[in-house]
């Protein structure tokens, strides 16, 4: 019998973030290994644009919602709806993610934490809480598994000056997924993150642009480049594939091996 693990013909994958950056990247490679992909945005031009790529990859189908992922009615109705017209959820990858810090701790404010915690942790667990329902609901008719993964950082894991609000919200979501993986491992279900690290993105553009930042840090990373979306397709694509269906309660990292530097 021919072993074809990452051929995701008949897999539903959602992906919040997904009409850009590595959200985006992620879904196209979901989408050439021949997934249906359902992919969240609050953008509705960048969610058409997704769409009209992901519909040229694979032989699956793309739909895009328009959703903010920190408002719970939204999610709630934009899981129920993915379901409902896919019949299943496979894969929910929650990667909707902002980045807001301070010149230093001292100065930061109760607006900028909160900033971070209203998409990057609420909206994660609201995302992820919908998706294990509807995955166990699934389980209990007598068809188990899934694949629920969360998009953290470095950050979640290192000391990250001046950005201790987004670190919290990472560290906090990896803390979650290994929740997740304990509870729901019955089910079938497994859950775990990815860790990137400097990767080159709309939230990132600053970076991207100085100098000195690329001298000081890209420098380090022993790949000698920044990331870019694309390098997280193949870990998202084995995430979603029946080859990850014992590997649960991780966090992988992807940053071309500048956390060992």
């Amino acid at each position: 019998m021919t072993y074809a693990p990452f051929n995701l013909a008949g897999k539903v994958c959602v992906i919040t973030g997904g009409n850009k950056g590595i959200g985006l990247g992620m879904a196209e490679a979901l989408a050439a290994s021949n997934a249906d992909i359902v992919i969240w945005g609050r953008k509705a031009d960048d969610n058409a644009e997704a769409v009209k790529k992901l519909e040229a990859l694979g032989t699956g189908k793309a739909k895009a919602w328009q959703v903010d992922v920190g408002e719970e009615d939204q999610v709630v109705k934009a899981m129920a709806e993915a379901e409902e017209e896919f019949g299943r959820i496979d894969t929910c990858i929650a990667n909707a993610g902002v980045g807001r810090g301070a010149a230093n701790f001292g100065d930061m404010t109760l607006d900028t934490w909160r900033y971070n915690q209203r998409i990057n942790s609420e909206g994660a667990f609201l995302t992820l809480r919908e998706a294990a329902k509807s995955m166990v609901k699934r389980a209990k008719a007598g068809d188990p598994g899934g694949s629920l993964v969360g998009t953290a950082s470095l950050a979640g894991i290192e000391g990250a000056g001046r950005n201790q609000a987004y670190g919290h919200t990472k560290g906090g979501l990896i803390a979650m997924m290994n929740a997740i993986a304990v509870e729901y491992g019955r089910y079938l279900i497994r859950a775990n993150s990815i860790l990137p690290g400097w990767i080159a993105t709309d939230m990132t553009e600053g970076g991207q642009a100085n100098e000195v930042f690329n001298t000081k840090v890209i420098s380090r990373v022993p790949i000698r480049r920044w990331g870019e979306p694309e390098d997280f397709g193949g870990i998202a694509v084995y995430l979603a594939s029946d080859a990850s269906k014992y590997h649960s309660g991780d966090t992988l990292i992807v940053d071309g091996g500048y956390a060992k530097f």
